[in-house]
């Protein structure tokens, strides 16, 4: 007859970060905003580039609309899930106390902010399906075969490094409220003014300098780079990588679990 043993202690490590993971994911697609934010928009702004002629009256770059609106979308929709969504949720659980909790679980403070990106991540990945396959279906040809496949992966995983260590950056930082605000109002000024939907050449010239140092810039260029030139973006990659690294060194000097 077997005899029950238990095993008390803490679970491993990944599977730890996995259930944390698949908590946020659920508290992200049960939240109206976050989901308008993630996918609602850039959806739309896809199909109105794409599918009303719209895209061909505006400066998204050289070449067919269709083919230069879907890899900015993607930026759009990557900024918006790995920054604002981010960074107002996690905002607002250091507000209800959820953050210093969670803490003083057994799930390391390392294993929380990994169980958020894990969380992005998937959320990214659903984003990508949607918006791709719209993009096949209004026309986009994307070129490049494995160089854009691979430009692509490597430009949303660095991109999601950088714009998530911006978010927690924000929210470790700031009240809930405040992170709330300026999410947004910088999500604007980025679709605005951060070479998100229109290439950096079509800038003033006095701008370019600058606006071409944005990691705005490097995921839009990269993720264009990627399919319409069939490029590995790897100076886009990079930039957004350097980003990631001082961004996420001062949220681990500066972020505040109360």
């Amino acid at each position: 007859m077997a005899t029950y043993a238990p095993q008390p202690g803490s679970a491993p490590w990944p599977r730890k970060v996995f259930a944390h993971s698949r908590m946020e994911f659920k508290l992200l697609v049960r939240n109206g905003e976050q989901l308008l934010l993630a996918l609602v928009i850039p959806l739309g702004l896809l199909l109105l580039l794409g599918g009303t002629g719209l895209g061909d009256r505006l400066p998204l770059g050289d070449g067919p609309a269709i083919d230069q609106a879907v890899p900015r979308v993607l930026a759009l929709a990557v900024l918006s899930s790995s920054f604002t969504s981010l960074a107002i949720a996690t905002g607002f659980e250091r507000r209800y106390g959820v953050i210093k909790r969670l803490g003083a679980s057994p799930l390391s403070r390392t294993g929380l902010l990994a169980g958020k990106i894990g969380a992005v991540l998937v959320v990214q990945l659903i984003q990508l399906a949607v918006l791709i396959g719209t993009g096949f279906a209004l026309g986009w040809k994307p070129t490049g075969g494995f160089n854009a496949v691979f430009g692509v992966i490597l430009t949303v995983l660095c991109g999601t490094a950088a714009f998530a260590s911006l978010g927690l950056l924000m929210a470790g930082v700031l009240r809930a409220e405040a992170t709330l605000a300026a999410a947004n109002l910088l999500y604007l000024l980025l679709l605005v003014g951060g070479a998100i939907m229109t290439p950096v050449d079509e800038y003033p010239a006095g701008m370019q300098g600058v606006v071409r140092l944005l990691p705005s810039a490097a995921l839009a260029n990269g993720l264009a780079n990627s399919t319409v030139e069939g490029v590995i973006p790897w100076a886009a990659a990079l930039s957004l990588a350097l980003w990631a690294g001082v961004l996420g060194y001062l949220v681990s000097r500066t972020f505040r679990w109360d």
